[in-house]
C-alpha cells in the first residue's frame, strides 16, 4: 500500500465533528512498516490531535523512533502542509531530506521534505545536548 493510499484509508476514520476537516496522515519507519494517524477534535477546542501527531505517536508505541517517508491528504482546495507543531514533531523524527508529500482528495499533490517546511528547526543541540 502507498503512503498516499494508506493516509487516505485513515482519513475515513477522523473523528471532526466540528470543524469537519478530516485528515490523515502515514509515515514510513525506518522498518518500512507503515504507521496512519487520523485528526481526532475535542469539544475543549483546540485540545485535540493532528494526523500527523497520532501517526507519529503510532510509530513510536511500536517501538520505531525514525521516519523516513511521509504523507499528508485532506478534503481541501490545495494541499495542505502540517502546523508549526506537527512540523517540529515530524523535524524530531525524521532527518532534513525526508520526503513529504501533500495531497487532497481530488488528487492534487506537492512534494516537499521535513526541511523545507522547517527550515531552522529547534534541536537538542540548541539546549546544549548533541
Amino acid at each position: 500500500m502507498s503512503l498516499i493510499d494508506a493516509a487516505r484509508e485513515v482519513r475515513e476514520n477522523a473523528y471532526a465533528p466540528y470543524s469537519h476537516f478530516r485528515v490523515g496522515a502515514a509515515l514510513r519507519g525506518r522498518s518500512g512498516r507503515i504507521y496512519k494517524g487520523c485528526n481526532v477534535e475535542n469539544v475543549a477546542y483546540p485540545e485535540g490531535t493532528c494526523a500527523e501527531a497520532g501517526a507519529i505517536a503510532a510509530m513510536v508505541a511500536a517501538g520505531e523512533t525514525e521516519l523516513i517517508e511521509v504523507a499528508v491528504i485532506a478534503d481541501s482546495p490545495a494541499p495542505v502542509p502540517p502546523c508549526g507543531g506537527c512540523r517540529q514533531k515530524l523535524a524530531e523524527f525524521g532527518r532534513h531530506d525526508v520526503p513529504v508529500t501533500l495531497a487532497t482528495v481530488g488528487g492534487a499533490t506537492l512534494q516537499t521534505s521535513v526541511g523545507e517546511l522547517l527550515p531552522g528547526r529547534f534541536e537538542a543541540s540548541h539546549m546544549g545536548r548533541a
